[in-house]
């Protein structure tokens, strides 16, 4: 069961993926009731001769066309049913929106969606047409399988026998299964087609400081055009709305803002565009600065300009379906109180506690009673692994890979399996101690089922949990590979391993001699923060000082101080920054000169990638064997020693040391470069050598070799001992990019940066830099990190490890508890601090740390 994200798939939900979704969606088909979106009565079935009344109560004149639905968004070529059809005495149909002679009905593409109705009748209400129509709609209620279509002047109707409102007129589709599902035509918002959200150019982002007025640039896509075009206009339409471009744009009425963002529609404007010698007067609409950036995002073929462009655009919830997915029939079928999105809104626990509860009448239970088992077992398989706060509309691309993994695992947890092997990955990543204590409780359930259970992990906690324990060792690296020691608990710690050092006590980290935290000391932060489940939050952290963020899974941590803090200070310094979390101001952000968020994502997405050259030193390592005298005689250049670049790479693999052989409809097999045998460098440029090494075999030395390699070369020598100093002495200089974990690319990532020249006043972000780190190695984490704050930069960590969080000199704790029951500070201040609030998480389990 791997850490990796399930789907990036918008479509992917935690409903869809542990099969919930699939449950409800039978419920709501099975036993529940619709309403009318139009009044909010119960809209109860809807016989053929209330059809005909309906249809006969038209004004007199009114032209008709009844249609009989044989296919709804079906995928299809069904000649069969026209050829049926035409047999049966049928002229037209309509296909696709599109009515036509069935003879001149066109060959349909099989693996296209189609809808095709059936023209039963042509009419006009009149006297005595009753006795046709009923007629008429009977045969379509009959070729329609209980619905029909009525086609009343340019308008539509829809009648089901089953579910239509008296009052309203207003009718649903048959309460079906797919009526539910977003990924069917049938049950998707035909808005958003069912994703929930929709990309448009957010107006907040197009006017970023509302207090600016027009003339000062207050729309920022256009503030920086050199042309007198932009302004002229915005000019003229400010003359015509009789406004003043000296009015900041909050203070302009709503519906000049609206004209300005929006346009005119068909309405013209004169515009009077003046040019030395010429004067030039057209009158025409408005287009809107909204609809020119959408235009012109779409009809540009350069990617600078989309590029640029990108910076106005947001993601939103779909106006229509509020981000529900479901079309509005969909979203007006309830069980007892609730519809289907206002329960897969719910964080589980809260969904579990209203399945729970929920009172059905006898034939209701009897239909429902196997279903909510199944739903009730489900969720309460998530909730064991820390999942509660999770809802079921949560889209699997915003879960964490420590997330994805404990979902996989309450899958497997309900499958009920017997003699499996399972086999998990550091499942503790990204769990506070409270979620960690009930995952290792679930793992032991599995144990107890009858399973094995092996855990690749660090968290102390797991490993003196365990019946039997596997150290793996000495070191990293070459310096490992090696079982130093197998067996029981007890017989771990009378080994004399790193691990047992730490577990014994013989080795520890330290609690340091605290920072004090004087009042009236500088403070970053935020105030009236709400993004997410954030309730109004207002957040401090010293200056020169280093913090922590703690509090259970799905607290807020991450949205208060990336999402939030971070972004709202890379935009106010002038750094590109995606969608800043609301809130409504940001302290000392004049107190800081950088801002450096260093987080878990690849340094490289592409083999090419590695740790050299990512941290500047493949640059030095090339010039250096560039200036070897057998180069310079040669006439080699630096570039000549780059596996990027045509000249000194192989030409066969072009640098990959590798080449992928398409196996089609099998996975893609890589093999070695049969020219270089893995060098990724030609004969020429291997026998260039540097104190007896060539560049291949440079690139394959681990950083401890490069470091003494490389002792005389400052340049070298100090980008290298940054990286031993953040612990990956161990890893290759060439190493692929895609093969470093999360944690050891946080780290390469933390090198580069210790290797600049430390101007203090520098404020550095990591989310969990302790993901996978031994005790050992979170020992020499800390050392970095508390050596940046002796320089005077400020460092904010989001942390779960108490050895991390036992350090700080200043505690931000989330809680009380994940999801809407959290966002709120519960406690700020020193460890001590934290420890003796009782109503802190962090704190009880902090206590022992301290006491310890």
């Amino acid at each position: 069961i791997e850490q990796k994200t399930t789907s990036r798939n918008p479509r992917s939900t935690v409903g869809t993926i542990t099969e919930v979704y699939d449950y409800l969606r039978l419920l709501f088909a099975r036993i529940g009731q619709p309403y009318c979106h139009g009044c909010g009565k119960p809209i109860q079935s809807q016989p053929a001769s209330r059809i005909i009344e309906q249809l006969e109560a038209l004004p007199e004149g009114t032209k008709v066309q009844l249609l009989a639905p044989i296919a709804r968004g079906r995928k299809g070529e069904f000649r069969r049913e026209l050829e049926k059809a035409g047999q049966d005495g049928f002229v037209r149909v309509r296909i696709d929106g599109e009515i036509m002679a069935i003879e001149d009905a066109p060959a349909l593409e099989k693996q296209k969606k189609h809808s095709i109705e059936l023209v039963v009748d042509r009419l006009v209400i009149r006297d005595g047409i009753r006795t046709r129509l009923a007629d008429s709609v009977e045969t379509s209620l009959r070729y329609g399988e209980g619905m029909l279509i009525a086609l009343v002047d340019n308008g539509e109707q829809v009648f089901s026998e089953r579910f239509a409102c008296a009052d309203c007129g207003i009718s649903y589709p048959d309460i079906e299964p797919r009526l539910f599902s977003f990924n069917s035509p049938v049950g998707a918002c035909p808005s958003c087609d069912g994703i929930g959200s929709k990309t448009i150019f957010d107006p907040a982002l197009v006017i970023p400081d509302p207090s600016l007025s027009l003339a000062d640039g207050a729309i920022e896509p256009w503030s920086g055009r050199e042309t007198f075009m932009y302004r002229q206009t915005i000019g003229a339409v400010i003359r015509h709305l009789g406004a003043d471009l000296q009015t900041p744009f909050a203070e302009l009425d709503e519906s000049v803002r609206q004209v300005l963002l929006y346009g005119t529609g068909r309405e013209k404007i004169r515009f009077v565009y003046e040019t030395p010698g010429q004067s030039r007067v057209v009158e025409r609409p408005f287009e809107g600065v909204i609809p020119n950036l959408e235009r012109r995002y779409r009809e540009s073929s350069s990617d600078d300009v989309r590029e640029a462009l990108s910076a106005y655009i947001n993601t939103i919830d779909c106006p229509d379906c509020h981000g529900s997915r479901l079309n509005r029939a969909a979203r007006h079928v309830r069980v007892g109180d609730l519809s289907l999105p206002q329960v897969t809104a719910m964080p589980l626990r809260d969904a579990r506690d209203w399945f729970a509860g929920l009172r059905l009448s006898g034939q209701q239970m009897a239909i429902a009673e196997k279903i909510l088992e199944e739903i009730q077992a489900r969720l309460g398989f998530m909730i064991e692994v820390g999942l509660d706060y999770l809802s079921l509309d949560r889209t699997a691309g915003t879960l964490s890979g420590g997330e994805a993994q404990r979902i996989r695992l309450a899958t497997q947890i309900g499958s009920a399996l017997v003699g499996v092997l399972y086999i998990l990955d550091e499942p503790s990543i990204g769990l506070h101690q409270r979620d960690n204590d009930r995952l290792l409780a679930t793992l032991r359930r599995l144990r107890d089922l009858g399973n094995s259970v092996i855990v690749v992990e660090h968290d102390e906690d797991a490993i003196r949990s365990a019946d039997w324990v596997v150290d793996m060792g000495p070191r990293a690296g070459e310096h490992g590979g090696e079982v130093v020691a197998a067996g029981t608990l007890a017989e771990i710690l009378k080994s004399r391993t790193l691990t047992a050092d730490y577990l014994t006590g013989r080795k520890s980290i330290a609690v340091p001699e605290r920072r004090a935290v004087e009042e009236g000391h500088p403070m970053l932060g935020v105030d009236g923060a709400c993004e997410h489940n954030l309730k109004s939050v207002r957040a401090r952290f010293p200056m020169a000082r280093f913090s922590c963020v703690t509090g259970v899974s799905g607290s807020g941590k991450s949205t208060l101080t990336l999402d939030t803090l971070y972004r709202g200070l890379a935009r106010a310094k002038g750094l590109k920054a995606e969608r800043v979390g609301r809130h409504a101001e940001l302290i000392g952000a004049d107190l800081i000169d950088k801002i450096i968020d260093i987080d878990q994502s690849p340094i490289g997405r592409t083999p090419r990638s590695n740790p050299a050259t990512y941290t500047g030193i493949f640059t030095a390592i090339r010039e250096l064997f560039a200036q070897v005298p057998e180069s310079r005689s040669r006439g080699y250049k630096p570039g000549r020693f780059s596996f990027n670049v045509k000249g000194g790479r192989c030409e066969t693999c072009q640098g990959d040391g590798i080449i992928k052989v398409e196996m089609h409809f099998l996975p893609d097999v890589y093999v070695h470069c049969e020219a270089c045998q893995g060098a990724r460098y030609n004969r020429e440029t291997l026998d260039i050598r540097y104190k007896g090494r060539n560049i291949a075999e440079v690139l394959d030395m681990t950083v401890d070799e490069a470091a003494e390699f490389f002792e005389a070369i400052p340049a070298l020598k100090n980008r290298l001992a940054t990286l031993q100093h953040v612990g990956l002495g161990y890893i290759r200089l060439g190493q692929q990019a895609t093969t470093l974990s999360g944690g050891e690319a946080q780290r390469v990532k933390l090198s580069k940066e210790l290797a600049r020249r430390a101007t203090g006043d520098t404020l550095y972000i990591l989310d969990e830099p302790t993901t996978g780190l031994h005790f050992d190695d979170v020992a020499k984490l800390l050392e970095v990190l508390h050596t940046l704050v002796d320089q005077g930069n400020t460092v904010i960590v989001i942390e779960h490890n108490l050895d991390v969080i036992k350090t700080a000199d200043w505690i931000v704790d989330m809680g009380p508890e994940g999801g809407d029951r959290g966002g709120e500070i519960v406690v700020t201040g020193t460890p001590e601090d934290v420890a003796s609030c009782e109503a802190s998480w962090t704190g009880r389990y902090l206590k022992g740390c301290l006491r310890g």
